[in-house]
């Protein structure tokens, strides 16, 4: 048996010969993007990739170093495609069809929004745009891409996520289907109140109504009280909106302060939903491809095929050009079995090259890619 410093010292020999090597094929590699620039050609073969796989394979003698030569060979590969990408980069090709503004337009903008007076989209609304801006509601969310798209309205306000209740499914489905584009995005402390008619007192309370999430987020404080029957509408400034107009004191609704002034009810109790970090980050939607300046993170939508490692390539993106993924969600592809729509935030700026390059790569690998914004 050979000892293991004298073992340890022949691996680093074949290491540097290793390296040596690898510097070579790196280099042959930018010749073969130079190449495939100049003639069109795109930069992944996958059939000529498969079939260098199978012949490294067949060089080897036994299962476990087949696995590993097509693992090896596969991230060979991948870096070599990444370095064809940033030569591509270099020669400013496949310029992104964004435009860069230095602020947006807030002043002389209507706003749309989903829900009633007095909902959270509207306090997001305000806290985003001022309480004087332009603006109008609609019933659904639909309603609201339909506005910006029709160009009825400038901007959607659209909630995306609740740090307690998760993701708006049906927004990112949205996100997707519509070619509008996020903007900006503004995160908002969620804060519910019992609210009850002008003359109403907590003793008269039998009906609560409110979002479903509403309930479920006020779920410690309804448990108080059992006796009160519980029943869920469309959203929380609706729920208000029925208090209001029914007059009827046994009935209160969970939603904002704002809810209340809206409506002229009485606030019967605030911070109901004994939750301090409890906050939904609504997304700014416009119809215009365009990115401020300092904007600072990208979103993202895109489609792999259903094979082993896919997801993992485009992912890898991320990594070699040192980007921070914030997040990463899928969505259920309408009539296809089992595939998905994957979104992504991470951080940058569509004018940076690292961006540019991760995106360029990711075009290039994953079945589509569709850009949702930069803010």
């Amino acid at each position: 048996m050979r000892d293991l410093a004298e073992l340890r010292l022949e691996i680093d020999k074949i290491d540097r010969q290793m390296v040596e090597l690898f510097e070579q094929r790196m280099g042959i590699s930018r010749e073969v993007a130079e190449y495939k620039v100049a003639v069109g050609k795109r930069i992944l073969d996958k059939e000529r990739e498969n079939q260098k796989i199978e012949a490294v394979k067949a060089l080897t003698h036994n299962e476990f170093n087949r696995h590993g030569v097509e693992e090896l060979y596969k991230q060979l590969m991948a870096m070599s495609r990444k370095l064809q990408y940033q030569l591509m980069e270099e020669q400013a090709l496949g310029r992104l069809p964004f435009v860069m503004v230095d602020k947006l337009e807030k002043e002389n903008v209507r706003v749309v929004y989903q829900g009633v007076d007095g909902a959270y989209a509207q306090q997001a609304m305000f806290a985003f745009f001022g309480e004087n801006v332009n603006h109008f509601h609609v019933e659904r969310w639909r309603d609201a891409m339909d506005a910006i798209a029709e160009g009825m309205a400038d901007y959607a306000v659209l909630p995306i996520e609740n740090s307690t209740a998760g993701i708006v499914n049906d927004n990112y489905d949205l996100l997707e289907e519509y070619d509008n584009y996020i903007v900006g995005e503004q995160i908002l402390s969620i804060q519910h109140a019992l609210l009850g008619t002008p003359d109403a007192e907590l003793s008269d309370i039998r009906t609560v109504y409110s979002h479903p999430q509403g309930l479920m987020q006020c779920a410690r404080y309804l448990d108080e009280h059992r006796d009160w029957k519980q029943i869920s509408l469309l959203n929380t400034a609706m729920a208000a909106q029925k208090v209001a107009e029914e007059h009827d004191k046994s009935q209160a609704a969970i939603a904002s302060t704002l809810a209340a002034k809206q409506h002229g009810l009485k606030v019967l109790e605030e911070g109901i939903n004994r939750s301090g970090g409890n906050s939904t980050r609504f997304l700014i939607v416009t119809n215009q491809p365009i990115f401020c300046r300092d904007a600072e993170k990208v979103s993202i939508c895109f489609e792999v095929t259903h094979e082993s490692g896919c997801l993992y390539n485009v992912l890898s993106h991320f990594i070699y050009n040192n980007l921070n993924m914030c997040r990463i969600e899928s969505r259920p592809i309408a009539d296809r079995n089992w595939e998905y729509h994957f979104f992504v935030d991470f951080e940058g700026n569509l004018n940076d090259s690292a961006v540019k390059n991760a995106l360029r790569g990711i075009r290039e690998e994953a079945l589509n890619l569709k850009i949702l914004g930069n803010y």
